[in-house]
């Protein structure tokens, strides 16, 4: 969710392709049929695409398969930017890859397009079917089937600076528990009145920034963002309120740093890895990068009052509609659920598995920061919001969300129902 921004052409590209359907009908590909949990291991070539954000983790993975099977997996990194438009003119042409991962904000869309084969009975098969990450199982079903597994996780989550809460007198072992909470750490960082240095700090003029971060403090105080279809906005809520009020109030305060008013996404975490912020929402894959400069200290993304939740985000992953080898791919995406890949490649490189039954491993076990981020990834309350519009209604440049927050933390806080009707008539277009 790092870099949510998307070209407008590749947007009118993707959105055009979906609603002509040109990709064979909703739910037109055919599904790994007759090959048994694990699919066919053969010594077959596949494909892979994968966006760029993700390439450490995708060269970690397809190199351990590669390694151990007889299929072998050839993977094609492809820049942010230009993954849609990729994906879009590769589904109209029917040359899209054997596999392919997803942004699981566009996943909606594309499952509901025909574009991934139909994994339903496959994933059934697996033993430990019913401990994969839901929130992008969610996202990845339409009309009953299921179309996407989970790919590699990120997460949102408190960051915080160990070294700046001992300055100001705060415990560094204990982060926020609620907003109030937030509130107070972030303001006694800005009393400390360091030249350059500021209490928290966030990304005012990004959507996906937002979205990724401050729904979380939504759903953690216990409301919805969205009605169940994904077509109306309940961002009005009286605790969707209370968020905004503790951004304008360390607005007012002069705790958020200056630049947060125009920052679109691109340089949002830079801030606190150079250790000039105190506290703030944060993507829990950077923790490696950030620990290299600070003493960071890591909790759930807390509600009104109390209660963690998190924006599960990263990517979806599922066979293409037009594979030729969808049980050799398959053989590829049941290794992927098993524990040598989530524990062995990805809890071993920092990153969260996608099984709740291997939260608990040798490599959590050794970083309580790491252990807290997969057990905010189990929480109740933690989501992967669906909506076939959520690109056009929330990350967008200039989407309504934006205007909405931009609002209640800089302008109009009068302005708060009309915004949240902007958001439902884009949603429900």
């Amino acid at each position: 969710m790092r870099n949510l921004r998307v070209t407008a052409v590749a947007v009118a590209l993707m959105t055009a392709l979906a609603a002509c359907g040109g990709y064979g009908g909703k739910g037109s590909a055919a599904a790994p049929a007759g090959a048994g949990a694990d699919g066919v291991d053969d010594g077959s070539e596949l494909t892979l695409w994968t966006r760029a954000p993700l390439e450490l983790q995708a060269k970690e993975l397809v190199e351990a398969y590669n390694a151990g099977h007889k299929n072998q997996v050839k993977l094609t990194i492809v820049p942010n930017d230009d993954y849609v438009s990729k994906v879009g003119a590769a589904a109209g042409s029917g040359q899209l890859p054997d596999l392919f991962a997803a942004d699981i904000v566009y996943v909606p869309n594309w499952t509901r397009s025909g574009l991934f084969a139909d994994l339903t009975d496959s994933i059934a098969l697996l033993p430990y079917a019913d401990t994969i990450n839901q929130g992008h199982v969610g996202a990845g079903t339409y009309e009953g089937k299921k179309y996407v597994l989970p790919f590699v996780l990120d997460l949102s989550v408190m960051f915080y600076n160990k070294d700046l809460y001992r300055e100001a007198g705060l415990d560094p072992e204990k982060g926020p528990t609620t907003l109030d909470e937030f509130k107070a750490q972030a303001l006694a960082v800005q009393k400390l009145n360091k030249p350059g240095v500021n209490g928290t700090y966030f990304g005012g003029n990004c959507g996906g920034c937002g979205v990724f971060t401050w729904f979380p403090m939504v759903w953690a105080s216990g409301a919805d963002v969205m009605d169940a279809e994904g077509r109306s906005s309940l961002l009005n809520s009286a605790e969707a309120k209370k968020v905004y009020a503790t951004w304008r109030e360390l607005q007012d305060a002069g705790a958020i740093a200056p630049g947060a008013r125009d920052e679109t996404g691109a340089t949002w975490v830079a801030a606190f890895q150079e250790g000039k912020i105190g506290v703030m929402p944060y993507p829990a894959t950077l923790l490696p990068t950030a620990a290299k400069t600070v003493d960071v200290g890591v909790t759930g993304i807390p509600g009104a009052t109390g209660g963690t939740s998190t924006f599960v985000g990263g990517d979806g992953i599922g066979i293409s509609k037009d594979s030729r080898k969808t049980q050799q791919a398959w053989n590829y995406l049941s290794w992927l659920m098993s524990e040598k890949a989530q524990v062995d490649v990805l809890a071993k490189g920092n990153s969260t598995v996608a099984r709740t039954d291997l939260a608990d491993n040798p490599y959590t076990a050794k970083d309580p920061r790491v252990a807290t981020i997969s057990a905010v990834a189990g929480s109740a309350r933690s989501r992967t919001p669906v909506s076939a519009n959520f690109q056009q209604a929330f990350n967008a440049p200039g989407s309504p969300w934006v205007t909405l927050f931009r609002n209640q933390v800089y302008g109009d806080v009068s302005a708060l129902e009309k915004d949240n009707e902007a958001v439902t008539r884009v949603l429900g277009q």
